[in-house]
């Protein structure tokens, strides 16, 4: 896909280290939101690895943090910006929406609002629609 230089872009990100651990999942929302703010469209953010752990709903933000599953969330909400969490790397750290706890026997779910569980099919779609695709965590 070719866009003109100046004129808004369709983004796609990845996100792959959790809330806590790296910066990646702040930068990510900062982005997002300038992103939009210059009118361009973010057509989704897709959490990977340890970035899944940003849709965890039960983690407990201490007062004087930021609570980044909610920013998330609220962007969500307020935009329509798709965050989808990658399915297979979800279930290997316990993040689990209703369906999938039910197909796999589990009594509980903690994925929160506004993300969505998705194959890695949803990740090829992005890369190919998206103008421009930005990468954020993955280092130690």
């Amino acid at each position: 896909m070719s866009t003109p230089a100046g004129s808004p872009r369709t983004l796609g990100l990845v996100v792959l280290s959790g809330p806590y651990q790296h910066q990646s999942a702040d930068t990510a929302l900062r982005f997002v939101r300038a992103a939009l703010a210059r009118g361009h469209r973010v057509s989704r953010v897709f959490f990977y690895a340890d970035g899944v752990h940003v849709a965890n709903r039960l983690a407990v933000v201490p007062a004087d943090d930021r609570d980044l599953q909610r920013a998330w969330s609220t962007l969500a909400s307020e935009h329509g910006v798709d965050l989808a969490v990658c399915v297979a790397a979800a279930l290997r750290r316990g993040v689990i929406d209703a369906a999938e706890a039910a197909r796999h026997g589990r009594d509980a779910d903690n994925l929160a609002p506004g993300f969505r569980i998705t194959g890695l099919g949803a990740l090829a779609e992005m890369v190919r629609d998206a103008d421009r695709v930005v990468v954020l965590g993955g280092g130690g």
